[in-house]
């Protein structure tokens, strides 16, 4: 089980920050795109990315044993 070993927390924080950057991302964007800043609008996506990717490892990390 993975709440028994040392890596079950960097599990954690990796899904917790993966959220919140989704979240974070989508804000972003909707800001973006209704301020008509592009700058604003990368920034969330680039956040959605970043969160996706870090809920992507964690998954892939978790199924490494099977």
């Amino acid at each position: 089980m993975v709440a028994g070993t040392g890596e079950g927390y960097v599990f954690l924080a990796k899904k917790l920050y993966g959220l919140l950057l989704i979240i974070l991302g989508f804000v972003l964007t909707a800001a973006g795109f209704e301020s008509n800043a592009p700058g604003l609008t990368a920034l969330g996506i680039l956040s959605l990315i970043a969160g996706a990717i870090l809920l992507a490892l964690k998954i892939i990390r978790r199924n490494e044993g099977r």
